[in-house]
């Protein structure tokens, strides 16, 4: 009896209809998630639905992955607009990355039977990664190796190649000289400088991954005398330049959403941790290298370190010399 109760909930998890649904509003958040969507959807033989804020840019950063099925917009404050939006999906299990009881609420009153979630209210504190490691593991029962997987169109890849002039003769970088705020960036005449030295030693193309409010970052670079060797991303969006970043080898930068798409994209990446913890959003990767602000390790750095100033420039080139060669 219980070899076939057994057999029969596997066979049922099979035939899900499966919504993930998740709470954080970054780009960075959902690129060290889109692991643990993959696992979820091969534990379920099926492609699932992914419930995300607009913010994540889950339409763009999922679109090619096999795993997924659809992306579904979460309004931020519409209740019962999302309600709306999955209740006639049908969805049999919803698997939701945060402890957010207005979340568990929307799945229960969306009709899906079973509904796994962080325990409610145990989230503050928490590391982000291992917190959903330690969830979905619990749930497919089989360890997971965190590093993020993005997928990108080969045939995309291949033309924004010939168009921007990405070959090996060149080392290609995407440089995240922006950030969500003022205390996690790195001022920009160290880039501008490290820019420069880096193309003495190497023949370089930079790629820029900043928004429109990052302008003002960009063109200090540009109007510098590395501006020539420089290509902006300003006026693209996230899709347009995925291809471009899975074209290129390295990123450098600010713990920012580009540099987590890079790792998702398998680049060997160096993140400049000025104020947010490393151990959250760079240990779960194997490609991701960091520095730190002097004095600070793994365990102490974090928000509000306000670190930027003591981010050493001698340790930034050493470290850009390094993942280089």
């Amino acid at each position: 009896f219980t070899n076939l109760f057994v057999t029969n909930y596997k066979k049922n998890i099979k035939m899900s209809k499966v919504l993930v649904i998740i709470k954080s509003p970054g780009i960075g958040d959902l690129c060290i998630l889109s692991k643990y969507i993959q696992e979820i959807s091969k534990y379920s033989s099926s492609e699932v639905s992914v419930l995300a804020q607009q913010n994540t840019r889950a339409h763009e950063i999922l679109k090619n992955d096999p795993h997924v099925k659809e992306v579904i917009e979460l309004d931020k404050k519409g209740f019962f607009r999302t309600i709306k939006k999955i209740k006639p999906k049908k969805f049999d299990r919803s698997y939701i990355y945060s402890d957010s009881i207005r979340l568990y609420l929307i799945s229960k009153l969306s009709g899906i039977k079973h509904i796994f979630h962080y325990n409610f209210f145990s989230k503050k504190g928490k590391n982000f990664f291992k917190t959903a490691k330690e969830f979905t593991e619990n749930i497919i029962n089989i360890k997971i190796d965190s590093q993020s997987k993005i997928y990108c169109n080969n045939n995309d890849i291949e033309e924004v190649k010939k168009k921007f002039n990405i070959t090996n003769n060149t080392k290609n970088i995407i440089c995240g000289i922006g950030a969500s705020g003022p205390t996690k960036r790195w001022d920009i005449n160290n880039y501008i400088k490290l820019f420069k030295n880096l193309n003495k030693k190497f023949k370089c193309k930079f790629f820029l991954a900043g928004g429109l409010n990052d302008e003002n970052l960009i063109r200090a670079v540009i109007d510098s005398s590395i501006g020539i060797n420089c290509v902006s991303f300003s006026k693209m969006n996230i899709a347009e330049t995925m291809p471009i970043i899975a074209a290129c080898q390295y990123y450098i930068g600010n713990d920012t959403g580009w540099g987590h798409i890079s790792s998702g994209l398998n680049l060997k990446s160096l993140f400049l941790f000025c104020d947010s913890p490393p151990k959250a959003y760079a240990s779960y990767a194997n490609n991701i290298s960091v520095v730190l602000p002097e004095g600070e390790t793994i365990e102490t750095c974090g928000h509000n370190t306000r670190g930027k100033e003591n981010i050493l420039y001698e340790e930034v080139f050493k470290k850009s010399l390094e993942l280089i060669n």
